[in-house]
């Protein structure tokens, strides 16, 4: 244990206990020196009895699970078990939590060899890195006057992904990389026997498809790929200037670039995430990429030095594939710029965040019909790609509106939806 310290009662107790007997002169009264020195003989009491205290204490914490999505449960489990043949005095175990006051829990006493546990949530409603820790064990006396502690867990840390809503995949488009397969045609094989290229065994696979020569070269198991992976391109354009949002819209926003890489990645597009805060992950896919992409968002902050002009130059150097921007409360001449991307893109989605949901629809389509929810669907029109805008309320959910207007798109048109719901 560490060396004990006083309590905020003890240095009360320690200063009232040599007050006593400088009051006990001045007003003449003899008996609060007798007080003074008992108050002062508890505090030294508490004291020794507190580093005289011998803990053996095995202390085991868990996070399940370490990465989580706002409003996703998330637990600390504690285990604690006694390892000395004598019972343990009452534990406190104090563990400090990010954004908060901290985590308190008392221990009743162990009996020798004795094991308990305890837990508590995590507070997951924001995104960003939540640090736990570190875990202290925590001995006092009786009264409260002094503690000691030791450390019994380091400080780790637990990630709070944005919010994800399950949406409608991002149509295929005419603009996708003819060479997004993660390998390279090649013609490994005879004439009545060609096919892609190699790729290593996995459970599962036909084993007459195993190529042996090679398996034989590379000492691995590796089976003949007869047909060239197909991946689209999806890209997030992510605006995050502080100009353009407010911090209800930002968290919007956020979720709504998270939302549409898991959709894309789940279908085993490439994706793609830059934002006007001048930050581009490149093309990646597969679980690994796109987790990354997500630790990204959950620490993204509103950036001053942003500029969403710029990064629009940069993403039509690239226009293959589908291009979702993401942004704010834009300028009509931000929004012509973006919507002239789809001259370059296969497909343009423009979706704003914190709009009231109601306005004219800039042009891109003409008002089909409202539902019972409250999203309108616009109808085709012509132009060298598709085009779609999709405009959120504050508070309000992206899946309905995005849902109605990749349907819209993929009947073969442009189209506008909005929603004004509430959460």
């Amino acid at each position: 244990m560490a060396a004990a310290r006083l309590t905020r009662p003890g240095w009360t107790a320690l200063w009232g206990g040599l007050g006593l007997p400088v009051a006990g002169r001045l007003m003449g009264i003899g008996e609060l020196d007798v007080l003074g020195a008992v108050v002062l003989a508890l505090v030294a009491v508490a004291a020794c009895s507190v580093a005289l205290t011998r803990l053996d204490v095995e202390v085991d914490r868990t996070r399940q699970p370490a990465r989580v999505h706002v409003g996703q449960l998330s637990r600390v489990e504690v285990r604690v078990r006694n390892r000395r043949p004598a019972a343990t005095p009452v534990l406190r175990l104090h563990e400090a939590v990010t954004g908060t006051a901290g985590v308190e829990l008392l221990l009743s006493p162990l009996a020798p060899r004795a094991r308990t546990s305890a837990s508590y949530a995590l507070p997951t409603d924001r995104r960003g890195i939540l640090g736990v820790g570190p875990l202290e064990v925590v001995v006092a006396d009786a009264l409260g006057l002094a503690e000691a502690s030791v450390e019994a867990a380091p400080r780790v840390e637990v990630t709070v992904l944005p919010r994800v809503e399950e949406l409608r995949p991002v149509p295929l488009t005419v603009g996708r990389d003819p060479l997004a397969g993660s390998l390279q045609p090649h013609a490994l094989g005879r004439a009545s026997d060609d096919f892609y290229a190699l790729r290593a065994y996995v459970v599962g696979d036909d084993l007459r498809r195993i190529h042996w020569p090679s398996t034989a070269r590379h000492d691995e198991l590796l089976v003949r790929q007869q047909e060239q992976p197909w991946q689209g391109r999806t890209t997030v354009l992510l605006d995050v200037r502080q100009a353009a949002h407010d911090r209800g819209s930002l968290e919007a926003a956020v979720s709504a670039a998270a939302s549409v890489l898991v959709s894309s990645g789940g279908r085993r597009d490439l994706v793609r995430l830059v934002t006007t805060a001048g930050d581009d992950s490149g093309f990646g896919s597969g679980p690994h990429h796109l987790h990354a992409r997500l630790e990204d968002l959950a620490v993204l902050s509103a950036s001053t030095p942003a500029s969403l002009r710029s990064m629009i130059d940069v993403v039509q150097r690239d226009g293959q594939g589908a291009l979702v921007v993401v942004t704010g409360q834009v300028t009509e001449d931000e929004l012509r710029a973006t919507s002239r991307l789809r001259h370059r893109f296969g497909m343009v989605v423009v979706v704003r965040v914190g709009t009231t949901g109601t306005g004219a629809d800039g042009g891109t389509g003409t008002v089909a019909g409202v539902d019972a929810a409250g999203v309108v669907a616009a109808g085709s029109t012509g132009g060298a790609g598709g085009l779609a805008r999709v405009e959120v309320g504050a508070g309000a959910l992206l899946a309905p509106a995005w849902d109605r207007a990749m349907g819209a798109v993929a009947w073969g048109g442009a189209g506008v939806a909005r929603m004004g719901a509430t959460w």
